[in-house]
């Protein structure tokens, strides 16, 4: 990942996410040497009050390859301050069972200087389809 400072925030937070969602879904890599490169090994995510760290994050990865046909986020505002992200999107995503699925997110972020996500705090609600 590029540094954070690299670029606008909305764009940050737009190709952090659809790089690493792209080689989740499209990638044969496995998912441990993946989130290495968009995760630091300490990383805590937690949203909706459930805590994940690296190895939650990681068996997260397999359904998400298994069930996710599209996606795309969209980032409604984002604002940086050093390393941390405070960003507003909606992730579209259609999954093979189901339909299609959007979810607003409200996060705050930390990241280290290369761009690695050390820890996320999240709060996400299903919205109706676009």
């Amino acid at each position: 990942m590029k540094p954070l400072e690299a670029k606008p925030p909305e764009r940050f937070v737009t190709d952090f996410f659809t790089t690493f969602t792209e080689a989740v879904v499209r990638g044969e890599e496995d998912p441990a040497e993946l989130m290495a490169r968009y995760y630091t090994r300490d990383v805590v995510q937690i949203a909706d009050g459930v805590r994940l760290d690296w190895d939650r994050l990681v068996a997260h990865l397999r359904p998400v390859r298994r069930n996710l046909i599209a996606f795309r986020f969209e980032v409604h505002e984002a604002l940086a301050a050093g390393h941390r992200i405070a960003a507003r999107f909606t992730i579209h995503a259609r999954m093979r069972k189901g339909g299609p699925v959007t979810t607003r997110v409200h996060m705050f972020a930390e990241f280290t200087p290369d761009g690695l996500l050390r820890r996320a705090e999240q709060l996400t609600r299903a919205v109706g389809a676009p």
